[in-house]
């Protein structure tokens, strides 16, 4: 069975535009407020912890989908964004944004080598790990 990899030239497409927007905010634009108390900077940061949850997962997991499999709950996202809130909110924020960089591409380069067999023991799981 083929295995559908077209999500990698949508990632890297996805990095560029993430490359240009950080390239062209300073430091002022990325402490600029956006909602509930978030700043552009602390969304940023916000991106790169979930884009390093996926590669530690896929770490864990294994190259061959021996390890132990990645597990999502729902109820859990809101309180771990929540904890996390004050640290992504005391980043500078020019390290916020290459931390959302340098975990995208990891997260983007973790994807790519997901096997065809490990694509598929992540399909059967319901797309724990959405490349």
């Amino acid at each position: 069975m083929s295995t559908d990899r077209s999500y990698i030239q949508a990632n890297q497409a996805e990095m560029r535009r993430l490359r240009e927007l950080v390239d062209g905010l300073d430091d002022d634009r990325l402490a600029t407020p956006v909602d509930a108390r978030w700043t552009v900077a602390a969304v940023l940061a916000h991106m790169a912890f979930w884009d390093y949850r996926i590669v530690t997962m896929l770490d864990r997991w294994g190259p061959d989908g021996s390890g132990r499999p990645p597990t999502y709950e729902e109820e859990a996202v809101d309180w771990i964004n929540d904890a996390n809130k004050p640290i992504f909110l005391a980043m500078p924020p020019r390290i916020a944004a290459q931390t959302a960089l340098d975990a995208a591409e990891a997260a983007d380069g973790a994807v790519a080598a997901m096997s065809g067999e490990l694509l598929e023991k992540n399909d059967a799981l319901g797309l724990i790990i959405n490349p």
